[in-house]
């Protein structure tokens, strides 16, 4: 499983930026697909999660009404649609794909891509 984040960038404070996660060798059922960041000195949090079927979405109370998950379960892609972005959501930004393997849960990342929010 390879997964591969893109779209981040250097953005002033209240744009958008559109993060991309895309996984290969995908021959597993994808079980949820989410967006963590981690911020210099700071432990990585989780920033939104979506479900198998796209039906269900949970957001972390600090992206809330800002930030959008999306995804595609026939081509194994993830979008996430940040608007009206703040300083303090600078930070690396990291694609998960959890997946059923054998009977088990197994989570592959991203190598992660950069977020920087000027003020």
């Amino acid at each position: 499983v390879h997964v591969v984040e893109s779209g981040g960038g250097l953005v002033q404070v209240g744009g958008s930026l559109r993060l991309f996660c895309a996984a290969s060798g995908m021959t597993f059922s994808i079980n949820e697909m989410g967006w963590y960041r981690q911020a210099p000195g700071k432990q990585r949090e989780l920033v939104a999660i979506i479900t198998g079927g796209g039906g269900t979405t949970t957001y972390a109370d600090f992206v809330k009404g800002r930030f959008t998950i999306s995804r595609d379960n026939a081509k194994n892609t993830m979008d996430l649609q940040m608007n009206s972005l703040k300083p303090e959501d600078t930070a690396v930004y990291y694609c998960m794909i959890n997946f059923w393997r054998g009977g088990g849960l197994f989570d592959a990342w991203g190598q992660g891509t950069q977020v920087t929010v000027s003020p």
